[in-house]
This record gives structure tokens, C-alpha cells and sequence, in this order.
């Protein structure tokens, strides 16, 4: 029951921090006027790869140090999946607030950034038409959110369960 408990803070814990990362650099990335700079999205996959790499680790990492040195792999799958879940579920909440709140055109920005990009790759109307119509069935919607946080778990899932493996360490390897 101990080992529950511990791993219950330092997952919140650490899903706070993955959370918190993500909401400052994409408000800083706002306030820069970065939102559709390339510069911008690449300060964003480069935070959101440490979060969903590093932190993971580095909390099993404490988990075990905490743990006497044990730590099953199970253990490993569970605190790094709930950390990248609970960043996502606060980038999630974020992301409503920013398109809802901070800046309510930004979809219609976007929209428009897009046309311009698929214009200048060459694609026809009708083409930049199914594209956009495909985006607007996901963006802000439950489908939307469930599919990237689906896609968020499984790569914080590949992470645990190779840190875990690694990392892992029982009783019975003792003996």
C-alpha cells in the first residue's frame, strides 16, 4: 500500500511539472508571436519530447530510489504512462482554454495559415478543401482531445516500459 501511495505523488507530481512545461512554453511561444513560425513549433516538440521522455525516467528513477532500489516493471508502466496522462490531460484543458478564451480566431488563423502553406505546395482547391475539412472534425472536439491523448499514453507506454526494463530491479533478483 506504501509503494501505491508513493507512486500516486510522484506521478501527479511530475504530470504537474509535464503539464506546467507545456502550458509556459506554449504561452511564451504565443506571446513571441511564434504560434505558426517554424522556430515556434520546434521549441514545442523539443518540450514536449523532454517532457514525455525525461520526466517519465526521471520519476522512475525517484520511484525506485524511494523504493529501497526495487522496482517491478509493472510499477515502471504505471508511473510513466500516469505522468505523460495527467500532463496531457492538463494540455488538453489548456489547449480549450487558449481557443476558447486567450484566442478565440486562432482556429480560423490557422485555417488560414494552412490554406497558404497547401497553396504554395501546390495543391488544388478541392484538395485543400478535403484537407481542412478533415482538420475541422478533430480540432477542439472529444475525438479530437481522446486521439491525441490515446497517442500521448502510447509513446509515454514505450518510454515506461523500456525505462522499466531497464531500470527494473526485485527481490528475487537478489537472491
Amino acid at each position: 500500500m506504501e509503494n501505491q501511495v508513493q507512486s500516486r505523488r510522484i506521478i501527479l507530481n511530475y504530470g504537474l511539472v509535464y503539464g506546467g512545461i507545456i502550458v509556459f512554453i506554449n504561452l511564451l511561444i504565443y506571446a513571441l508571436g511564434m504560434t505558426f513560425d517554424t522556430l515556434g513549433g520546434i521549441i514545442n516538440m523539443i518540450a514536449l519530447a523532454v517532457c514525455i521522455i525525461a520526466l517519465p525516467i526521471l520519476a522512475i528513477k525517484k520511484f525506485k530510489k524511494e523504493n529501497n532500489g526495487f522496482l517491478i516493471w509493472g510499477q515502471a508502466l504505471k508511473i510513466g504512462v500516469g505522468i505523460v496522462a495527467v500532463g496531457a490531460v492538463i494540455s488538453i484543458v489548456y489547449t480549450h482554454l487558449f481557443t476558447g478564451i486567450i484566442e478565440p480566431d486562432f482556429y480560423n488563423q490557422l485555417t488560414e495559415f494552412q490554406t497558404e502553406k497547401f497553396l504554395e505546395a501546390g495543391l488544388t482547391d478541392d484538395q485543400i478543401e478535403s484537407q481542412l475539412a478533415m482538420q475541422a472534425k478533430f480540432q477542439g472536439t472529444i475525438i479530437g482531445d481522446s486521439l491525441g491523448l490515446l497517442f500521448y499514453v502510447f509513446l509515454g507506454f514505450i518510454v515506461s516500459a523500456i525505462a522499466g526494463a531497464v531500470m527494473k530491479h526485485t527481490q528475487e533478483d537478489e537472491y
